[in-house]
């Protein structure tokens, strides 16, 4: 492709370097903890301001730079105890799929217009194509390689934005567009100088009040359940030094004094038991010990072994009968949890990739425990990250989400608040209650609403006794389920396509009057001839 035809009037490559910089560190601005959620638009809006003139390989670079300055900062949290290689290698990583996805943005930014000529036309419709492959971007890089990493989608930093409760309605990845929608409008309606300025502002006022006046879905509570979420405050992570059963009995601590409060079940974190009671008998007296002392099942995490294999296993625990049900973590996290293609990758940094010194497989159970007639889906960790299983959880009749997590690893970071805003657009998006129970924080219980209902301290043991609902509803977002992602994705792919194939058709009309001139040049040279006879 003649990518001249691509380059209209924009910014220096400089100046759009530098702004696409800036613009990533504005977008992380709108993400927990600073949660200044309007920034998360501005900061993609910046980015494709940056793309205007910019060709598919200075686009390239534009891209790369918006992404590197994003996830640098976005997930900084990995340095503290892995230090900058692992940081480094997944931030590289993930803005390889930004560079791609806004070269390709670059293109459908300055072809797009000569393709929709009418006003109407490049309104309504580039902004969709660029939403489109935005979201085709992050739903690829959710699931790819080794399972994707689905975080920093742009949706995670509306959790407590006014435009949250439009994830019941179409999904994260729907959120996702909606929110970039409105950024590739206000982008192209500044591109408009034929419009009058106040056509253009009440164009993009009237988009964001109907998004904003949009209802809430209405969640319908089947019945509630009195649940005791328990926080150990354990050092759990993965360099802490700890005698063995010293996370057991400071889970164990912080459950006692609630002893005598019915409730219809007890949940601890992830690794809330850190000697595997299906191998240790010694291990296992102590939730019979929880659970008939409680007269309630318990829901607790540990690491398994069996058949020689390891697993990260949710365990459902009660006196009289021990193990009556187990999920084993479907999403472990590559590189942490398990080493894919331990082999390639060793030579690179053999010292981290020997950290993680035994591989956990990958659970194929289902993920919904039946807790005295109490359906509950279960989330370990990176988990609820997962659209699928989310899905799966809630086809299986899911009434309230358990999302167990360790989060001790990542200290006192951005991680763990990053992890709550995940579950709190669960909650609003699947219509149930969420328990975000962590070894060390954020802990809190989430209503279908997105409301905080209970939290702890972080670093503080400590309990939440609440009475949540519970509800068998389905939201329209679980209902139409990942086909909406492929839709929205669909969109902006086919728009890509169609300017590629125009690009061709494009470049042969503006090179067609270049040619006119010859004939006059021939005649010339004859004319010259018959002077000279």
């Amino acid at each position: 492709m003649n990518t001249g035809i691509l380059r209209r009037t924009g910014l220096p490559l400089w100046a759009a370097i530098l702004l696409a910089a800036g613009a990533g560190a504005i977008m992380d601005a709108g993400f927990p903890d600073r949660s200044w959620w309007i920034l998360a638009p501005v900061g993609a809006a910046l980015m494709f301001l940056a793309l205007l003139g910019r060709g598919p390989w200075t686009g390239l670079l534009v891209g790369l730079v918006a992404g590197l300055s994003f996830w640098l900062i976005h997930i900084s949290w990995l340095t503290l105890y892995l230090g900058p290689v692992p940081w480094l290698a997944l931030a590289g990583l993930e803005a390889l799929f930004f560079a791609v996805g806004l070269a390709l943005t670059a293109v459908v930014l300055n072809v797009g217009p000569r393709l929709w000529p009418s006003v109407a036309g490049r309104i309504g419709v580039l902004p969709v194509v660029v939403a489109g492959l935005w979201t085709a971007r992050e739903a690829i890089s959710a699931v790819w390689p080794y399972g994707g990493f689905a975080w920093g989608r742009i949706a995670i930093s509306q959790s407590e934005s006014p435009f949250n409760g439009l994830i019941a309605w179409v999904g994260m990845s729907g959120l996702s567009f909606v929110m970039v929608w409105l950024s590739a409008l206000a982008v192209q309606l500044c591109r408009e100088p034929g419009v009058r300025v106040g056509a253009r502002s009440a164009i993009a006022v009237a988009a964001v009040a109907v998004l904003l006046a949009f209802p809430a879905w209405p969640t319908l509570q089947s019945g509630t359940a009195r649940i005791a979420a328990v926080q150990g405050a354990s050092d759990a992570g993965l360099f802490a030094q700890n005698e063995p059963g010293q996370i057991l009995n400071d889970h164990v601590s912080a459950t006692l004094p609630l002893v005598g409060d019915p409730v219809d079940f007890v949940v601890w974190p992830e690794n809330g038991i850190d000697v595997d009671p299906l191998r240790s008998t010694e291990s296992a007296r102590v939730p019979d010990y929880i659970s008939r002392a409680m007269d309630a099942p318990l829901i607790a995490g540990t690491i398994t072994e069996r058949d020689g294999k390891f697993y990260n296993t949710s365990l459902l625990w009660t006196a009289d009968d021990g193990a009556v049900d187990l999920y084993d973590k479907v999403h472990p996290v590559p590189f942490a949890e398990y080493m894919p293609d331990r082999a390639f990758w060793r030579p690179f940094a053999p010292d981290l990739i020997d950290l993680v010194s035994r591989d956990y497989e990958i659970g194929t159970r289902d993920n919904v425990f039946d807790i005295d007639g109490i359906i509950a889906g279960i989330a370990i960790c990176f988990d609820i990250a997962d659209d699928q299983l989310v899905h799966e959880m809630i086809d299986d009749d899911a009434e309230i989400i358990l999302a167990q997590t360790n989060n001790a690893d990542f200290g006192r970071t951005d991680e763990s608040v990053q992890q709550l805003a995940i579950a709190r657009l669960r909650a609003i998006e699947a219509g149930r209650t969420v328990v975000n129970i962590s070894t060390v924080g954020t802990s809190a219980i989430i209503t279908p609403d997105g409301e905080t209902l209970d939290s702890l301290p972080t670093w503080v043991p400590g309990a939440m006794i609440q009475t949540v609902p519970l509800s068998v509803s389905t939201t329209p977002a679980m209902t139409a389920g990942r086909p909406l992602e492929w839709f929205v994705s669909g969109l902006g792919l086919a728009g890509l396509l169609f300017c590629v194939v125009s690009a061709r058709a494009l470049r042969l009309s503006d090179a067609g009057p270049r040619l006119a001139p010859a004939p006059v040049v021939a005649d010339r040279a004859k004319i010259r001839k018959r002077r000279r006879g």
